[in-house]
């Protein structure tokens, strides 16, 4: 699953050309001109991670960081701060709130891109390895592989992407209707209960005949990859 990055710059010319490399290194990209639209963005969708800039209209940068880590579902998302304030007291500011690095403007893309790179490693090491392993089951992004138990896992591209996404955040029960825009994407209409219908498959592609079910069903919420339960 690509990493969906929220760009938060109010300056245009930067946020284009952030979105454009960022775009170029393989990320899919949102971005919001100010600090409301970025914490609604946030809301509406996710990210896998947030460039954030100190000096925003509407809501600062540092406000818009304290309300993501305030948030259950954006608790621990990654948060890579921009801001032309490079004193050391500004930096321990903004780590203090909830940054995860600090990049002091300007700065060269090949050094952002770099860290976006290293922030994921660190933190969200999922969303950066080419292999995910989850109890007994490995996905292999790059040679588009599903092992479980050591026995080859045979999905399609839709059950697979879906695979993907639980295994990025185990144990964690998504709606239909965020997984709908996590595997399917918000500009394609999709029914609902179409998830239901690839969950069902990618579980009998899973647990074949005598393996425990490691996909959760939480009645009125959603579903979760959960090993513990399987």
């Amino acid at each position: 699953m690509t990493p969906y990055v929220l760009v938060v710059e109010d300056e245009d010319a930067l946020a284009t050309l952030l979105h454009y490399n960022l775009d170029k290194e393989g990320y899919r990209v949102g971005v919001a001109g100010d600090g409301e639209e970025a914490l609604i963005m946030a809301n509406e969708r996710a990210p896998d991670l947030v460039i954030l800039d100190w000096m925003l209209p509407k809501v600062s940068g540092i406000e818009v960081c304290r309300r993501l880590r305030g948030r259950a579902e954006t608790r621990n998302v990654p948060i890579i701060m921009l801001t032309a304030r490079g004193e050391e007291t500004d930096r321990i500011r903004g780590l203090d709130t909830g940054a995860d690095d600090y990049v002091v403007k300007p700065f060269s893309m090949v050094e952002l891109t770099a860290r976006v790179r290293a922030v994921l490693r660190r933190i969200r090491p999922g969303l950066a390895d080419d292999r995910i392993t989850v109890g007994d089951i490995i996905i292999d992004r790059v040679a588009h592989r599903v092992k479980r138990s050591g026995k080859e896992i045979h999905l399609g591209p839709t059950e697979f992407r879906l695979l993907d996404y639980l295994m990025q955040h185990p144990g964690r029960v998504f709606s239909r209707e965020q997984l709908l825009d996590a595997v399917w994407g918000s500009d394609v209409y999709v029914e609902a209960r179409t998830v239901d219908v690839h969950i069902g498959r990618l579980r009998k592609a899973l647990n074949g005949t005598t393996d425990a079910d490691p996909i959760r069903t939480v009645r009125s919420a959603g579903y979760s990859l959960d090993m513990d339960a399987a």
